[in-house]
């Protein structure tokens, strides 16, 4: 820390070097005329006591000057321009929404100009718009002359360097950052020495229950030595937490948030494997706490660099295993989804979302994910809906995701049809919204028009199944339930059958399985009969290499059980996990046993389950097995 002797030492040089930079606030000011574009430094780095300072000028000056127009890109402090006592001084315009200033915004007082963040600094370096004044934050400078803009660099440093004329506020209390955010003291025209807590961005480790379970399903697909973009927000938060038992992640981000720090300090991130800028976290600002600022303060580790090329898609694609996660208001089936509004209420902006989006799935192995809660409203509003509401902001096409995680589970949406989208993200939709989803599917002609559906409890996927199994020749499995969307995995696996094993699971001669006939393996009453799969990870796809089932006789209280396994697999020891699992899952039922039919000439079948149930009861009937299995 630098002492106060030694701070006033240092303002004392620079007042003796440069005294024209040191003039009073009423002088500077002076410095806006009517008709400018007045930009201020974003989020966390906006300089309060400066705005304070020029409300209360424009106090006892009402008509100093009109029709400004204040530029930013976030916004969470000192916000007068947004205040109706000052609307013949300022017009805002913001190329993001945020809490201050959302009601003006909506209410027709200020603007909100949509852009890619990316994009944002050519608008400055082209005239298209310019800028007059910027007020800006800084630190005291260093031995060389040099400042720095501390916590936010983004479009900031853009802004400066078009700027007719730039007022900074000096705080000592701005930490020193890495990266690009320096510029030298000979490059602002006036200087405001005023010390200052830096505001703060604080969220508060979740204890939602819907948040945390999605930053669960997020954690299974975020690999140890990816590269990671993550937004802010409860889920964003949730998700940092559920990563802490990862190894060697990397950070390409626009945002430094109190949750990566987090993973930082105990080594989850290291960037150890990052394919640019190894070794460094690399953001465009930071929104945290004092402790997080503490953290990057004069810190190698970390830098932050100018916007244009943070959320470059084309840097961001340079790296390998690069995962943007990041969260949404509104998709619809089709897999168009809004991160910037609800309906025609203008709620944030594109920002980086699109850019990070885009590059991961440029990338290498990259991956983007977008979390959505399933409800809003408290749960009266499904937040997947046929299509986007009228009014509502596309941020993502049908191009940009690869993954929508809700907290009902993990929908891919990534080389789908439109009807297994749909599908998909209404098997991950809230149980309660979704028989009215397949209704206006089917209006739409979205999916099969007879297409069907358990409805409440009993439909609904029991994802505590799922489980991992190595066989007896060390094939590692996962088996799982059945959901309503995996009538395309259905398909692939039983015509990869070979004729005989068609025969020997159907005992017909009957080759096809239409739409009509999968529906009797997904669309399932678990309370009824269970499907369980036996499936193999494929990079991030899934294969289907055994189905094994049973049907419960209600009168009897035992099932009929059967089971197939794709050719290729045949005496890896699926089928004996298949019955395994089933047995359990029939036991845990309080089932009596099962009854099966087996073709005489099936005699790998048959000795499954002679092995599995020494004691079965089994009777020949015209080249049938009919057996019965006790418990």
């Amino acid at each position: 820390m630098v002492s106060e002797n030694q701070k006033n030492a240092v303002y004392s040089a620079l007042i003796e070097q440069y005294p024209s930079k040191f003039e009073s606030l009423a002088r500077i000011f002076q410095n806006i005329h009517r008709g400018d574009r007045i930009f201020v430094h974003t989020g966390c780095g906006e300089p309060q006591y400066l705005m304070n300072s020029l409300a209360q000028y424009l106090e006892k000056h009402p008509k100093a000057f009109f029709d400004t127009e204040v530029l930013s890109w976030y916004n969470l402090g000192v916000t007068p321009y947004t205040d109706t006592a000052y609307q013949i001084n300022f017009r805002h315009n913001s190329f993001f929404v945020a809490n201050p200033t959302r009601e003006a915004v909506n209410s027709g007082l200020s603007d909100y100009t949509p852009i890619f963040l990316s994009n944002a600094p050519s608008l400055f370096y082209s005239g298209l718009v310019p800028i007059d004044v910027a007020l800006i934050q800084v630190t005291p400078p260093d031995d060389h002359g040099y400042v720095s803009l501390g916590v936010s660099v983004d479009i900031v440093k853009s802004a400066i360097e078009s700027a007719a004329t730039v007022i900074a506020q000096m705080n000592s209390r701005m930490p020193r950052v890495h990266g690009d955010g320096f510029l030298h003291i000979k490059d602002i025209d006036y200087i405001i020495p005023y010390d200052e807590p830096i505001l703060e961005f604080i969220q508060e480790p979740t204890s939602d229950e819907v948040a945390n379970k999605i930053g669960q399903y997020v954690s299974r697909l975020i690999q140890d030595g990816d590269t990671i973009q993550v937004g802010y927000g409860s889920i964003p938060n949730a998700v940092m937490t559920n990563l802490k038992d990862k190894k060697h992640l990397g950070v390409h981000t626009e945002l430094v948030s109190d949750g990566l720090v987090e993973l930082m300090k105990i080594g989850v991130i290291d960037n150890s494997r990052k394919t640019v800028n190894r070794g460094k976290s690399v953001a465009s600002f930071c929104m945290g706490s004092q402790s997080t600022y503490d953290f990057i303060n004069d810190n190698p580790s970390i830098e932050l660099k100018q916007i244009e090329y943070t959320n470059n898609p084309l840097n961001i694609a340079q790296h390998a295993n690069m995962t943007a996660i990041n969260s949404g208001l509104q998709i619809d089936l089709t897999g168009q989804a809004s991160s910037e509004s609800i309906g025609r209420t203008f709620y944030s902006g594109i920002g980086g979302q699109a850019d990070f989006m885009r590059g991961a799935i440029l990338a290498n192995k990259g991956k983007s994910i977008l979390t959505i809660q399933s409800t809003a409203d408290n749960g009266k509003t499904s937040r997947i809906v046929p299509f986007l509401s009228e009014g509502a902001g596309v941020t993502l096409n049908r191009g940009d995701i690869h993954y929508v995680i809700t907290e009902y589970g993990i929908g891919y949406l990534h080389g789908k049809n439109i009807r297994e989208r749909a599908m998909q993200l209404i098997s991950i939709a809230h149980p309660r919204f979704r028989p009215q989803l397949i209704k206006e599917a089917k209006k739409a002609n979205l999916i099969y028009s007879d297409q069907a559906f358990v409805p409440g409890k009993k439909g609904e996927y029991p994802e505590h199944l799922e489980t991992w199994r190595t066989t007896s020749r060390g094939l590692e499995i996962m088996l799982r339930p059945v959901k309503i969307s995996d009538e395309s995995l259905l398909k692939d696996f039983f015509y990869d059958l070979s004729d005989q094993s068609l025969y020997r699971r159907f005992m017909s001669v009957r080759k096809d399985i239409p739409h009509s006939r999968l529906q009797d393996f997904c669309i399932i009453d678990f309370s009824k009969e269970m499907v369980i799969l036996a499936v193999l990870s494929k990079g991030v796809s899934q294969e289907i290499i055994g189905v094994g089932q049973y049907g419960i006789d209600q009168h009897s209280h035992i099932a009929e059980a059967a089971f197939v396994v794709r050719d290729d697999h045949h005496r890896n020891g699926i089928g004996t996990e298949l019955m395994k699992y089933l047995t359990y899952l029939a036991k845990s039922a309080g089932l009596l046993g099962f009854s099966a039919e087996v073709l005489l000439e099936n005699r790998g079948m048959l000795a499954l389950f002679e092995k599995l149930f020494p004691n079965l009861d089994k009777r020949l009937s015209e080249g049938v097995y009919e057996l019965r299995m006790t418990f």
